[in-house]
């Protein structure tokens, strides 16, 4: 396939890296020096395009390569408020769209795994239920939209739990959700649930971002010549 990759920093060099490694090309790739060059002429040359920049331009990213018919996979996160508007112009554009918080197989696992645990603690009202995430310095949002997602469906499962909040400490009815940066940690994601005989604990680490780039990579793959908007669920058929 063609692809283009909209954003080079340490995801976009990933999956160009092991993308060439499957036998795919990258004919154009855009970052912070060559934005004007997200247009038709160029997007002409690709099949796909694979996104993951910031919360602040990956809205606008996502809505150039639908405008020109370009199917689009997008990882960036950190801009949920605007993702109803946004699959509503992929389908009145007739476009494809894919969107996922973690391209990784693994956590894709996890998110069916920590959904199935969460109904069955709800029985268990001694169990507190607790979130952490780690990564890299370099992240810009916290919680991270794994963590997000990890959370939402906690809250849906659990009827002791209503919300979310940033930190350790304890508050009633809310799920307290830490948020790490340090080093080059590439992402770890735990879930606790605590009583005062036992802990049981639920997660994911990451040990390269190459994860990452091969489910983005299987994401590209899959929405070609699609039309709608898909997740890491209709991929792996979880």
């Amino acid at each position: 396939m063609k692809i283009a990759i909209i954003g080079y920093g340490r995801m976009g060099r990933a999956i160009e890296s092991l993308g060439k490694e499957l036998g795919h090309t990258f004919p154009l790739i855009i970052d912070l020096d060559n934005r004007d060059e997200l247009d038709g002429k160029r997007l002409a040359e690709v099949d796909a395009a694979v996104e993951f920049t910031s919360p602040d331009s990956g809205p606008g990213n996502v809505l150039a390569c639908l405008e020109q018919g370009i199917p689009v996979v997008t990882g960036t996160t950190g801009w949920n408020e605007r993702l109803g508007e946004i699959r509503q112009y992929c389908h009145e554009k007739g476009g494809a769209l894919f969107h996922a918080s973690n391209y990784s197989i693994g956590v894709n696992v996890l998110f069916a795994l920590n959904q199935q645990l969460a109904g069955i603690m709800d029985r268990f009202p001694r169990y507190r239920v607790a979130l952490k995430e780690v990564h890299h310095i370099h992240k810009l949002d916290a919680p991270s939209g794994t963590a997000l997602t990890l959370a939402g469906q906690i809250i849906e499962k659990n009827s002791r739990i209503n919300r979310w909040h940033p930190g350790t400490a304890t508050e009633e009815g809310s799920l307290p959700v830490e948020s790490v940066r340090e080093g080059e940690v590439t992402g770890q994601h735990f879930i606790r649930y605590e009583s005062e005989v036992d802990l049981l604990t639920l997660g994911h680490e990451a040990k390269s971002r190459d994860a990452f780039a091969m489910g983005a990579l299987m994401a590209a793959e899959f929405i070609r010549g699609k039309t709608g908007v898909f997740g890491m669920k209709e991929l792996l058929k979880l």
